[in-house]
């Protein structure tokens, strides 16, 4: 073997030390993802998209169900424009009690959400090497695996292992997730729950 063919040789296995040392750091760099995260408290917020039922007791007339439009308002009879966006169903039926006060005496309202969607905030996100990547309405308790299902899986592309969850409700606090143990092998100690707001985002494999 020549001079420069050893030289040559010896810079690859270098580089391919370094890479692979690279990777090990990557893989190390994030601390595992809680496998708990679900709160007990947590109450559906309303986004734009989501479809809500108003039901005015005694009032057939003024219950139908409407749309909550982009700019996360909504309108009923005799009610233009209230404010739902990030409210939960309670809230919202109370601020509409208010604004019929106005015309009818003591009315009761109930709010049922009928199409869920969610504000931007609370927005599951999945980037990268999954089969569907997409933007999912946070469900309690929902999990990895609840979101490897929806999403089709990871391609055959996907670092699955390499996964990392951003969790922005935690000041962007950034976790380690192993999806191909879970989605591949079955492994459920891979599992891990999600939290409103994250970014799930699987990296392409080097190799």
């Amino acid at each position: 073997m020549s001079t420069t063919t050893s030289a040559v040789a010896s810079c690859a296995k270098w580089l391919f030390a370094a890479l692979a040392a690279g990777t090990l750091v990557a893989c190390s760099s994030y601390p595992p993802a809680p496998v708990a995260a679900a709160t007990a408290d947590y109450n559906y917020k309303i986004g734009p998209g989501d479809s809500v039922n108003v039901v005015v007791w005694r009032n057939p007339e003024l219950s139908m169900n409407v749309p909550v439009r982009p700019d996360g308002k909504i309108t009923t009879p005799l009610v233009d424009d209230l404010e739902a966006l990030g409210k939960d169903p309670s809230t919202l039926a109370r601020d509409i009690e208010k604004e019929l006060g106005k015309f009818i005496r003591d009315p009761v309202v109930t709010v049922i959400v009928t199409q869920f969607v969610g504000p931007y905030s609370e927005q599951i996100r999945v980037v990268g090497e999954a089969a569907k990547p997409q933007t999912l309405a946070y469900k309690q308790k929902m999990t990895v695996l609840d979101v490897m299902i929806a999403v089709g899986g990871i391609t055959d592309f996907a670092d699955g292992n390499r996964a990392t969850i951003l969790r922005l409700s935690e000041d962007n606090a950034q976790y380690a997730v192993r999806l191909k143990d879970l989605v591949k092998r079955g492994d459920l100690s891979a599992n891990v729950d999600m939290k409103p707001g994250d970014i799930l985002i699987i990296p392409q494999s080097w190799f």
